[in-house]
């Protein structure tokens, strides 16, 4: 792999590196299993794998380097890995938050496996930007974290991240430069399981999120202070207006990245007309993808892909 260091100061700048997995070789083709295993509906691998593959394509044709981190793994890690259903939805196994990798701890015993084989390959190739493991029981899944900009990160106390997890990596986000880490205790249910699935951010200043996140306080963290404040004056103390939603669909309509200041990859499931309608957004240029299949495992492509690299 070529030597580059990671660097993430947003989510909205131009994407340059990114970290993905292709689906597991399982098919699941009986609901009630899917239903077991947190999946809304049966998948097939075949139709799964294309859809990876279109993913991964509209990030190659834009000039990023794409990283199947599944095909770095050692022959017998290869073997598990490509059994654990879950594995493509790579966002939650680590962050780069400014210049350091913050590694997760999953919430969940079905990912667990996924965790340190991730980890042992980030510590091989960064071995100085990796910040130390988390104690095991304190959960940590990075699908919760926002960089909203160099000054602030938004952190959602949810399913599967506790508050120790957030208090054991404090130092590191504020150490970076960051001045803010705000805390948002949102509902834990598979419809709000982590914070990209209730709000994400859409341009450098505008956030989208589902209505009835506006209710929720949110916990300021800084080196010297806490305070609390709703989450709407939070973010437009760091230069954001929030685009409101009252009807979505939770996964396609929230759960999209940026490629860069102008455009978003998204769900070809998503609802393009809506996010047009927005005035700061009437000129974003919208590359939509066909994930129907991985989507069926419970989310979406940001939780399909790990940003290395953004600039």
């Amino acid at each position: 792999m070529d030597s580059f260091q990671v660097n993430c100061w947003s989510e909205h700048e131009e994407l340059k590196v990114v970290m993905l997995c292709a689906p597991s070789i399982a098919d699941v083709s009986d609901l009630t299993i899917a239903e077991q295993v947190g999946w809304s509906d049966t998948v097939n691998h075949s139709k799964a794998l294309e859809s990876f593959m279109a993913l991964k394509m509209i990030l190659e044709n834009a000039g990023v380097k794409v990283i199947d981190y599944a095909k770095e793994l050692p022959i017998d890690q290869q073997l598990l890995s490509e059994q654990l259903i879950n594995r493509y939805f790579v966002r939650d196994l680590a962050c780069v938050i400014g210049n350091r990798i913050v590694p997760g701890n999953a919430g969940s015993s079905l990912r667990q496996p996924e965790y340190p084989l991730a980890h042992a390959l980030l510590e091989k190739w960064f071995p100085q930007q990796l910040m130390p493991m988390l104690q095991p029981l304190h959960s940590f899944e990075c699908g919760d974290v926002l960089i909203l900009n160099k000054d602030a990160v938004l952190i959602n106390l949810g399913m599967r991240t506790t508050i120790e997890a957030i208090e054991g990596i404090m130092e590191t986000i504020l150490h970076e430069g960051f001045s803010e880490i705000a805390v948002i205790d949102l509902p834990k249910s598979n419809d709000t399981l982590h914070l990209d699935m209730n709000c994400n951010v859409v341009n450098k200043n505008l956030v989208v999120a589902k209505s009835f996140v506006r209710y929720f306080p949110v916990q300021v963290l800084t080196a010297q202070s806490r305070r609390f404040d709703m989450v709407e004056s939070f973010l437009k103390h760091h230069g954001f207006e929030v685009f409101w939603l009252d009807t979505y669909k939770t996964i396609p309509d929230i759960n999209f990245i940026n490629l860069n200041p102008e455009t978003l990859v998204i769900s070809k499931q998503a609802s393009k007309q809506q996010l047009l309608a927005h005035p700061l957004l009437k000129k974003k240029n919208l590359l939509e993808v066909d994930v129907t299949e991985l989507e069926k495992g419970g989310g979406g492509i940001r939780c399909m892909t790990m940003p290395l690299v953004r600039t």
